[in-house]
């Protein structure tokens, strides 16, 4: 059953590297009112990121990657002092400390240690890897300079991102121009710098990876993706697809024993709805204009329980929940966001002994599509304008079987349909509403092991994610408007993955 959780900052869209001590050329910036000037802290927290940790304990990749995006979204300036003592030291209510406002103090706050170790004191706090294995939240460290490492870029060139603080000229920043190959990091020699890893660093949520483990929605040109993780509870990154970046994090949520995820967005506000343990739905809400999660997980009114699937899609301000009850037939109920009212019941639609479903909506109609017992993909429409559902379930053309998970999308008055097959790859249909008229074959698009499905529109590009037979979260485009998909699956940077 899910559990309750602190309202959290969502993440902004880009991924993560840092920095210590610099040559200090600029003006200092201007003193900050949680920044003080001392010669030692001890930190006393980890902040609201950190979960309640005390410093010094576990830390995920992707909490080091979100911590190190919070002091980027504050701007957190270097040291005003420079390298003269007394340094200057931070505290935010995310990130907690006192840590102190340079590179080293910046992996000190990223990695939640009890102090802020200088470069040569890190060392101690790690142990000592090739740079070729570097993951997220490790980092490259020399006698002068340190950073975070926040994800290759591509690694048979050798190129990656990296969070630092280096000098008064620029407060913490993320980097795209990281280079195992290059003669430089940073204005420092590539060759002085040594890959570290955190003693106790963790990997990065180990994801469900079966039914709807992972939703995705979008505002603008921003996707915000969800996964359950191998905890139960519920992981967010997001992508910003306008400046090619992701958050390169895996920022937990809360809740237990979540079983699967569904999303919906309503202007500025995505709604995630998750099924509990024992099949009950549940809600939680992200506002992107204030940047608040609601915080909790609320029960959706209607009672139901012993579901095994959901689905959500939105006419106007009103969210229509679908799920599979545990007779395997589809059961709606729908919230209207304008009010603050649910239905409060689940009316039952019917079918039987269906296992998987998916929803889009184009103009006023809801379409809904399901996977059999035998792999078979049918569909359903609910008009909300006549006001009436269609009468019965009927097949998807294209002849189908041994299907194992799905996902719709709409461009106009298209649908974009898409399956994993029993081989664990992608396949695709499209259905044209206006003319009535479907492809009348599924065309294989490829990977293999694949166990999960969500997808989700940015203008005219549909954007799938997918988990791996690992765990592993991978994306795959379709650009509508040049008329082709993108060549291979490629991994969510952040580093999900399967067991610890």
């Amino acid at each position: 059953m899910p559990v309750s959780k602190s309202a959290s900052r969502l993440s902004a869209g880009v991924l993560a590297a840092a920095c210590l001590t610099a040559v200090v050329t600029a003006t200092a910036p201007a003193a900050h009112a949680d920044s003080v000037l001392s010669t030692y802290y001890a930190a006393s927290s980890t902040g609201s990121i950190g979960n309640g940790a005390a410093p010094g304990g576990q830390v995920t990749r992707g909490q080091v990657l979100t911590r190190a995006q919070a002091w980027v979204n504050q701007a957190v300036p270097y040291s005003t002092n420079g390298l003269t003592a007394p340094y200057s030291w931070w505290s935010d209510g995310q990130t907690g400390g006192r840590y102190r406002q340079d590179c080293s103090g910046f992996v000190s706050m990223a990695w939640q240690l009890p102090e802020s170790p200088n470069t040569l004191g890190l060392p101690s706090y790690s142990t000592s890897i090739g740079k070729w294995d570097l993951q997220p939240g490790d980092i490259l460290n020399s006698s002068e300079h340190v950073v975070i490492f926040a994800g290759w870029r591509d690694k048979n060139a050798g190129t990656f991102n990296y969070y630092q603080e280096s000098s008064r000229s620029r407060p913490t920043n993320f980097n795209t121009d990281g280079n195992l190959n290059g003669s430089s990091l940073s204005s420092h020699p590539m060759s002085s710098y040594t890959a570290l890893r955190y003693k106790n660093i963790v990997d990065s949520p180990s994801v469900s990876g079966s039914g709807s483990t992972v939703a995705a929605s979008a505002t603008g040109n921003g996707v915000h993706l969800n996964i359950i993780g191998s905890d139960g509870g519920m992981w967010a990154t997001e992508g910003d697809y306008a400046a090619g970046n992701w958050t390169g994090a895996w920022s937990p949520l809360g809740g237990s024993g979540l079983k699967a995820l569904t999303s919906v967005t309503i202007g500025t506000s995505m709604h995630v709805y998750a099924l509990g343990s024992t099949g009950r739905v549940y809600s939680m809400d992200a506002d992107y204009t204030t940047g608040q999660w609601s915080g909790t997980w609320v029960e959706v009114p209607g009672g139901a329980a012993g579901a095994t699937a959901l689905t959500a899609t939105a006419t106007g301000n009103t969210v229509h929940l679908n799920i599979l009850g545990a007779d395997g037939a589809l059961y709606n109920t729908d919230g209207d966001y304008t009010t603050g009212h649910w239905t409060g019941a689940w009316n039952r639609i019917g079918g039987s002994a269906l296992q998987a479903l998916t929803s889009v909506t184009i103009g006023n109609v809801v379409h809904l599509y399901a996977i059999g017992s035998t792999g078979h993909v049918y569909s359903m429409d609910a008009d909300y304008t006549a006001g009436r559902w269609t009468d019965a379930w009927v097949e998807v053309p294209g002849g189908a079987a041994g299907a194992t998970a799905l996902t719709a999308t709409a461009t106009g008055n298209t649908v974009h349909l898409n399956i994993l097959g029993a081989d664990g790859a992608l396949y695709n249909t499209d259905g044209d509403y206006t003319t009535g008229h479907w492809t009348g074959s599924w065309n294989r698009i490829g990977g293999s092991a694949l166990k999960a499905l969500t997808s989700t529109l940015t203008g005219n590009t549909v954007h799938l994610y997918a988990i791996g037979a690992t765990g592993t979260v991978y994306t795959m485009d379709a650009d509508y408007t040049a008329g082709r998909w993108s060549n291979a699956w490629a991994e969510i940077p952040g580093g999900a993955i399967a067991a610890h």
